[in-house]
């Protein structure tokens, strides 16, 4: 992999047939340890999904307006889980917004009103040896027995988001998160940066394999964005 000459957050691979531009991106500092710092340089989004949707959605904007829209992005980080194992990376195949419950006006919960679309969003991407998992996104830390109501695999606070703001120009997300607790509850900070160096490590080795990842596929399977029922009529508007 090579830098682009855009800036320090984007990346050019080479695909089975041509080359695409890689956009990374993670939600705090404390997840980007050393390991990660010496290979890439990503957007940071700061937590929560307003943080990330509004981040990824003004760089996409500043990007597409100077000539340098990502093909896609890849978006890296933690995630707690009651049931996978601690510390061990996970790849996203499909995202939930916990927090979004308009079910009093007959909404399915988790179904943004009026947006005519599915409230799980499919990855279409896979990369090659990482295991898939679903995942519930929220502005609130999940914590003990409140996993058992996330109907994921995993919980974190920014993929739905990132994912809405870059499929709305439709440019598609490759998530990898590391769980970084959910098998004990959370009482300190440090239950949660407990893993995060180990994380860390194990991200960096993906990342250093991806450009043989990428290359087993031509470009428009990695560009590729697959909306769900309703997502390109809503797009068109």
């Amino acid at each position: 992999m090579k830098p682009a000459n855009s800036g320090p957050a984007l990346v050019t691979y080479d695909t089975g047939d041509k080359p695409i531009l890689v956009l990374f991106a993670i939600a705090s500092e404390p997840e980007l340890g050393p390991a990660l710092r010496a290979c890439i340089a990503p957007l940071i989004t700061g937590i929560g999904p307003v943080e990330a949707a509004s981040a990824v959605a003004e760089t996409l904007a500043t990007l597409t307006a100077t000539g340098q829209r990502p093909d896609l992005i890849v978006s890296m980080g933690s995630a707690g889980s009651s049931r996978l194992p601690q510390a061990e990376i996970f790849q996203v195949r499909s995202a939930r917004y916990r927090d979004m419950d308009a079910s009093p006006l007959g909404f399915e919960k988790g179904v943004t009103p009026f947006l005519n679309a599915p409230a799980e969003l499919r990855v279409a991407q896979r990369l090659p040896g990482i295991a898939p998992a679903t995942i519930s996104t929220g502005g609130a830390i999940i914590n003990g027995a409140a996993y058992e109501a996330i109907g994921a695999d995993m919980a974190d606070m920014e993929t739905y988001a990132v994912m809405r703001a870059a499929w709305r120009v439709r440019v598609p997300v490759i998530t990898l998160r590391g769980i970084s607790d959910g098998a004990e509850p959370l009482r300190r900070f440090a239950d949660w940066t407990r893993y995060l160096a180990e994380i860390d490590e194990k991200l960096a080795a993906i990342i250093a394999d991806l450009g043989d990842a990428f290359a087993q596929r031509p470009a428009e399977y990695w560009t590729d964005i697959q909306p769900p029922t309703g997502e390109e009529e809503y797009q068109k508007k």
